[in-house]
């Protein structure tokens, strides 16, 4: 059940396979005899350089897939040099994160309730983030089939069908599900709000999503104001949004349909992302949904993303692997990248454009 809460998608599963079969329309057109002795993948992101054009997006749960995931992915993140976001539906809060990395994001997902969002802003603040990551594809939860047919729920529910699943699974309920209880207490939602959330495994409360398809863009547009650090805006896809939220004074955009999570049949952001990069302006566009691989990152790259953000990978390596397994998923990323960049014919990754690809036609 849990395996299918992170690989599954809503309904159908129409967008997570469109997701990657946007992906396979874009094939290659490298350039031959060039010197890329020289390569480098660094990129320099709202002032900061990263050491690679890749970063962890937020993972609601995570802790609940993987011990202490969230910090197993700060901390990841941390050692190879890229950007980490925490989910605003973490199961460990956000000051014990940025602990563990200073450099970590932070993604909320926010009520229509000007109130209830400027006293989480300014606890995101108060605790040292410098960016701040809104997510608006989630005015409602998607129809995620998948979790009731696996018996997964958040809140859980221990039926008897999960007791016998978790029971089957004595890796994953010792080494997560207890280690967590003995060490750390019962995992609470820490940052839904201002204020702790309530317990993951309540019988009686029920996860804080009120009023949030009352949020708007005059919300953000008060965020803006209230808010000094870097603000982006995830979740769209219509071009005309994105225009909207430069206009607002969004730093940047991160082109998603939540890894085909929210809507069924959702474009895929990689068949947007021309469009949306051509009205950029000043700001930042970075995309996720259905990146697995280096040629991937390469290709959104090519379209012109400045950013890209690899998801499912990173928490199957967390599972896995915990800090250790992030790290060696994340050096396979990049020696793909950079395997890539020589195949290619360039140097830095700034070379690249829509020159170096072709979009097959349907």
């Amino acid at each position: 059940m849990v395996f299918q809460y992170v690989a599954g998608a809503v309904e159908t599963g129409a967008a997570l396979r469109g997701n990657r079969a946007a992906f396979d329309r874009y094939t290659f057109l490298p350039r031959m005899m060039v010197d890329t002795s020289r390569r480098d993948m660094s990129v320099s992101l709202f002032g900061r350089s990263y050491a690679a054009p890749f970063g962890v997006p937020p993972i609601g749960g995570a802790a609940f897939v993987a011990y202490r995931g969230d910090i197993a992915l700060a901390e990841a993140a941390k050692a190879m040099g890229v950007p980490m976001i925490l989910s605003g539906s973490a199961l460990i809060s956000l000051e014990d994160v940025i602990a563990r990395n200073r450099d970590a994001w932070f993604q909320a997902y926010l009520a229509g309730d000007q109130v209830r969002i400027d006293r989480l802003v300014d606890r995101v603040e108060a605790a040292g983030y410098g960016t701040l990551v809104v997510t608006i594809d989630t005015p409602v939860l998607g129809n995620r089939e998948h979790n009731t047919r696996s018996g997964f729920s958040m809140p859980m529910r221990i039926t008897p069908r999960v007791a016998l699943q978790s029971a089957l699974h004595p890796r994953w309920l010792l080494g997560t599900v207890a280690r967590t209880f003995l060490r750390h207490g019962a995992p609470h939602f820490e940052n839904t709000e201002a204020e702790r959330g309530p317990p993951m495994l309540s019988q009686s409360s029920v996860r804080n999503r009120a009023a949030r398809d009352r949020l708007s863009w005059r919300h953000l547009q008060a965020i803006r104001k209230r808010w000094k650090g870097v603000l982006l805006v995830k979740g769209l896809q219509a071009p005309a949004d994105a225009e909207l939220a430069r206009e607002i004074g969004a730093d940047g955009v991160i082109v998603s349909n939540h890894g085909g999570r929210q809507l069924d049949y959702a474009t895929a952001p990689m068949d947007v992302l021309p469009q949306i990069v051509a009205n950029k302006g000043a700001m930042k566009v970075m995309v996720d949904s259905g990146v697995r691989r280096g040629t991937d990152v390469l290709k959104a790259l090519a379209v012109g993303a400045d950013f890209v953000f690899v998801g499912r990978p990173m928490i199957y390596a967390a599972a896995i692997g915990g800090t250790p397994g992030v790290v060696h998923a994340m050096r396979i990323l990049r020696e793909e990248i950079d395997r890539g960049m020589a195949l290619l014919g360039v140097n830095r990754l700034s070379e690249l454009s829509p020159d170096f690809i072709l979009r097959q036609q349907v």
